[in-house]
């Protein structure tokens, strides 16, 4: 009798966690971009929460919340209800917090759900109009000219496009200091402004300061040059052999959800993204779709932790 009951309820939970899946979403969904509006993550999370509107009903709202590289925002989520209405779409970010900070008020596994990696994206180098360089050679010149004098800034302290400069830093043998922003728009502007010398950003973030002529673009940190700008050349190819320093871009739902609803989620965000103009639209701002499993993700995840964690310890990077 006992094991009839057991199965019984075990059956009725399961039954109950596939039609809460299916009823998802039964109120306003949150999806908490931990940066300030107009970078990178924000905008493919407006797409993404655009078209799971379209798809599913309902309503999706982007929500702003800057602060630490994304660990405001990313703490918001961890400590949200498990029900689908609460998620995190991050940066590279999510991956360099562990081993940038010494304590982070969650913890990247036990506290999250990992549901896919939605697209990955290069940094563009970019200097004000009116800088004296034309290209990477020129800055590396200038820089060792002037060892600890020009600036550079980013999203903020042990973002991606932070340690990008750190990167570049260390394998150019050069001295410059980093200023870094509450987003990438922010950054953008001061660069724009004069107000530093360089920025690192997401192609997506910067591509349209680049086209009208606010920023010049110095080089892209794939290996590869990016197709909406053919005629920048890599970091790499411009005089720092190797350099490689790319972002991508984390979707998340707070731990212990149902594995019915983050099969729900995922499905919906693979369908939202893949959609052929959506996924035009991620080619034209320098976005690679990717939309991973969650097991995958989560595999890739790890890997992006020991990379960092590596760099991190051969510049010394720390944030306390």
């Amino acid at each position: 009798m006992c094991l009839y009951v057991s199965a019984m309820a075990a059956a009725y939970l399961g039954a109950s966690a596939a039609a809460f899946a299916q009823s998802w979403p039964s109120r306003p969904v949150r999806i908490i971009v931990p940066y300030s509006p107009g970078g990178g993550i924000d905008t493919v999370a407006r797409m993404l929460a655009q078209k799971l509107a379209e798809q599913v009903g309902g309503t999706f709202v982007v929500e702003n919340r800057p602060g630490a590289a994304g660990v405001l925002g990313a703490e918001l989520v961890a400590r949200s209800a498990p029900d689908g209405h609460t998620l995190l779409a991050s940066s590279t970010e999510f991956s360099i917090n562990p081993s940038i900070r010494v304590k982070l008020p969650y913890d990247p596994f036990k506290d999250f759900t990992h549901i896919s990696q939605l697209a990955s994206v290069q940094f563009i180098l970019a200097s004000h109009p009116s800088a004296p360089v034309r290209n990477v050679k020129d800055l590396i010149v200038l820089a060792k000219a002037r060892p600890g004098q020009l600036t550079y800034g980013s999203s903020g302290t042990g973002a991606g496009p932070h340690l990008a400069g750190e990167l570049f830093q260390w394998m150019a043998a050069i001295r410059w200091a980093h200023v870094p922003y509450k987003g990438a728009a922010p950054a953008a502007i001061a660069a724009i402004s004069g107000e530093i010398d360089f920025v690192f950003g997401a192609t997506i973030g910067l591509l349209s300061s680049v086209r009208s002529g606010k920023l010049r673009a110095l080089g892209v940190t794939g290996l590869t040059r990016f197709t909406e700008l053919p005629d920048v050349p890599t970091v790499a190819e411009s005089g720092v052999p190797g350099y490689s320093a790319t972002g991508w871009y984390g979707y998340y739902a707070p731990a212990n959800i149902s594995q019915d609803l983050l099969r729900r989620l995922y499905a919906e965000a693979t369908r939202a993204l893949g959609a052929p103009e959506v996924r035009e639209k991620l080619a034209r701002s320098g976005n690679e779709y990717v939309m991973s499993s969650p097991e995958k993700f989560t595999a890739f995840l790890r890997g992006e932790i020991a990379k960092w964690t590596k760099l991190v310890k051969e510049t010394n990077i720390r944030i306390e």
